[in-house]
C-alpha cells in the first residue's frame, strides 16, 4: 500500500497522472508543464493568474521553474513499477487509490493486488493469469465459458461446451498448456533461425560500418597524401619560377652594366668630336689667308669622316631563347616528377599491363593482328588448326593471365556498333557454342556489353549502366586479391562503369567476345 501512497503524492492534481515534465509555481505547487500551461492560458483570457491547487494569485503571468528532483523521483518510481506502468491494470478492491494489478480471475472477472490476491486464494479454487481486462475475449462467444482447450483440426481455442455438444464434438483436443508448449516447440527453430539470421545481419552492420570508418580514414589520408603532392608541385613551380627570374634578372644587369659602358664610350666620342668641330670653325672664322693656312694643319682638312662607336647593333640583348630552355627543360623535369616512383608509392599509379591476344584461343572467325593487339570479326573462317584452347564460340582470351597483384589495360571500342569485354575464369567452357558460353552469361566470366545500351554482366545477370555519351574507350582494373574488377569509361573526366566483387579462385584472362563489324584494340 506504500506504493499506493507514494503514487499518490507522485499525481498531477490536474490530469490526477504522474507528472510528466513537472514544473514548479512559486507557491510550491507541482504540475505538468503542459497542463498547467494550459490553464494559465485559459486564466488568461479570463484576465487573472492563480495557482489550482492553493488559489495564490499572481499579478502577471507566474514563470514556470523545471521540477528536475521531481522529476527524477516519478522516473524511479515508473522504472520500480513496470505493471502499473505499462498495463494500467489495477486491483478491483483497492478503491481509495489504485494499487497495481498482479492476477486476474476469469470467473469473478476481478484483478487483484497480493494482498487481496491472498484472500481470494484461500476461498476457492478459481482460474487465475495475467492481469487483464479483456475478459470478453478468454470466453467463449458461444457458450459464454472460459476457453480450455485448443482443437487442432480447425486450429481455434474453445470451451467445455464446445466440445462437448457444439461444433467441435468428438474432436481431438488438448488442454491450452499442452497446445501451446507444442506451437512453441515448432517456434524454437524458427526462433533460432531467426536468431542467427539477427546475428549475421548485426555482423553485416558492423562490416558496413567497419568498412565505412576505414574509407573514411582513407579517403582521409588519400586527400592528406594529395594536399601534400600538390605543395610540392607548387613548391617546386616556385623554385622554377625563382630561376628563370634569376636568369632574366641576371642578363638585364649584364645587359644595362655593357649598354652603360657603351654610353661612356659614345658620350666620351661626343666629347671629343664637339672639341674638334669648335677648333674647325674657329680656323674658318680666319679672314687672314696668311693665318690661316700657317694655322691650319694636314689632318684637319680632310673628308670629315670617323669611325663611329656604340651602335645599337654593338648592344647586348637578352637572351630570350635560354630563358625559353631553361622553362622547357624546367617544364620537363616538372613532368617526370609527376610520375617519379615516389608518386607512384603514394598514389598506387599503374602502367598498363601488356596484353596481348592468344591466337590459339581464337575463333576461326576471328581475326588477330601481328602485333596480337587487334581483333576483328570476318565471315569467312581463318581455318586454323583445333586446339584445347580453341573457343568454338566467336571468343578470344588473352595470353597473359592474372593471378595476383593489380592489373589495368584499355580497350578502343570506337569501331564496335556491339561489343563485349571483360575477364573470364581459366575454367571457362570453350568446345561449346551455346550462349551459355559467351563471357557474361555464366559464373566464370564478367563483362560490359553493349549493344543498344550498355550492361554489366555476370552468370547472366545483366544490369543496366548509365552513360550520357557514347563509350569509346573503356578501362579496366583489376585488384586479384580484393576481389574487385572495375570498368571505366575513359574520356575527359574519366567516368565510372560499374564493380563488380566478388572471390577469385582461379587464374584469369581479359576475355573478349565479337559480333559483325567488331573491331576492337588493346591500347599499348
Amino acid at each position: 500500500m506504500a506504493s499506493a501512497e507514494l503514487r499518490d503524492e507522485l499525481n498531477c492534481s490536474i490530469c490526477l497522472s504522474l507528472y510528466t515534465d513537472p514544473v514548479s509555481l512559486r507557491c510550491g505547487h507541482n504540475f505538468c508543464r503542459s497542463c498547467i500551461v494550459s490553464v494559465l492560458d485559459a486564466q488568461e483570457v479570463a484576465g487573472g493568474y492563480s495557482c489550482p491547487d492553493c488559489r495564490a494569485e499572481y499579478p502577471e503571468r507566474p514563470a514556470l521553474e523545471k521540477n528536475r528532483k521531481l522529476e527524477n523521483i516519478v522516473e524511479h518510481f515508473s522504472s520500480t513499477q513496470p505493471d502499473m506502468e505499462e498495463t494500467r491494470i489495477f486491483c478491483t478492491y483497492c478503491t481509495k487509490s489504485p494499487v497495481p494489478a498482479v492476477r486476474t480471475c476469469l470467473q469473478c472477472e476481478t484483478s487483484m493486488c497480493e494482498e487481496h490476491l491472498t484472500a481470494h486464494n484461500k476461498s476457492v479454487n478459481h482460474n487465475l493469469i495475467e492481469p487483464t481486462v479483456s475478459f470478453m475475449d478468454r470466453k467463449c462467444s458461444a457458450h459464454n465459458e472460459s476457453l480450455k482447450y485448443y482443437c487442432p483440426v480447425d486450429a481455434a481455442c474453445i470451451c467445455v461446451s464446445c466440445w462437448v455438444a457444439g461444433a467441435h464434438k468428438a474432436h481431438e483436443v488438448e488442454p491450452l498448456d499442452v497446445a501451446s508448449e507444442k506451437a512453441k516447440k515448432k517456434l524454437r527453430p524458427v526462433m533460432e533461425k531467426l536468431k542467427y539470421k539477427r546475428e549475421e545481419a548485426q555482423k553485416r552492420v558492423q562490416n558496413l560500418k567497419y568498412h565505412g570508418t576505414k574509407q573514411g580514414n582513407k579517403s582521409a589520408g588519400l586527400s592528406d597524401r594529395v594536399a601534400l603532392l600538390f605543395t610540392d608541385l607548387r613548391k617546386k613551380l616556385d623554385d622554377l619560377e625563382k630561376r628563370i627570374q634569376g636568369e632574366i634578372s641576371r642578363q638585364k644587369d649584364q645587359v644595362l652594366h655593357s649598354v652603360s659602358d657603351l654610353v661612356e664610350q659614345v658620350e666620351l666620342q661626343v666629347v671629343k668630336l664637339t672639341k674638334d668641330m669648335n677648333h674647325l670653325e674657329g680656323l674658318c672664322n680666319l679672314t687672314d689667308p696668311l693665318t690661316f693656312l700657317q694655322d691650319v694643319k694636314a689632318g684637319d682638312i680632310s673628308d670629315g669622316s670617323c669611325e663611329v662607336i656604340g651602335d645599337v647593333r654593338d648592344a647586348p640583348c637578352v637572351d630570350e631563347g635560354l630563358v625559353s630552355q631553361i622553362l622547357h627543360r624546367g617544364l620537363g623535369n616538372f613532368a617526370d616528377d609527376l610520375i617519379d616512383m615516389r608518386m607512384k608509392r603514394q598514389f598506387s599509379v599503374m602502367e598498363k599491363s601488356d596484353i596481348l591476344l592468344d591466337v590459339d584461343t581464337a575463333h576461326n572467325n576471328i581475326i588477330i593482328s601481328q602485333d596480337l593487339r587487334s581483333a576483328s570479326y570476318s565471315a569467312a573462317s581463318q581455318n586454323r588448326p583445333d586446339g584445347p584452347k580453341r573457343f568454338r564460340s566467336q571468343q578470344v582470351l588473352s595470353s597473359r593471365s592474372f593471378s595476383s597483384g593489380r592489373h589495368y589495360w584499355e580497350v578502343d571500342v570506337s569501331q564496335a556498333e556491339r561489343w563485349n569485354i571483360g575477364v573470364a575464369g581459366e575454367s571457362l567452357k570453350r568446345k561449346v557454342s551455346e550462349k551459355k558460353s559467351y563471357i557474361g552469361f555464366n559464373e566464370k566470366s564478367w563483362t560490359v556489353i553493349t549493344a543498344q545500351n550498355l550492361f554489366a554482366s555476370h552468370n547472366n545477370i545483366h544490369k543496366k549502366l548509365a552513360s550520357d555519351s557514347p563509350v569509346r574507350v573503356v578501362g579496366i582494373y583489376l585488384n586479384y586479391e580484393a576481389g574487385r574488377l572495375s570498368f571505366y569509361q575513359v574520356c575527359d573526366p574519366i567516368r565510372h562503369l560499374h564493380t563488380f566483387t566478388a572471390s577469385f579462385s582461379e587464374p584469369l584472362y581479359a576475355a573478349f567476345c565479337l559480333y559483325s563489324n567488331c573491331v576492337i584494340r588493346i591500347i599499348k
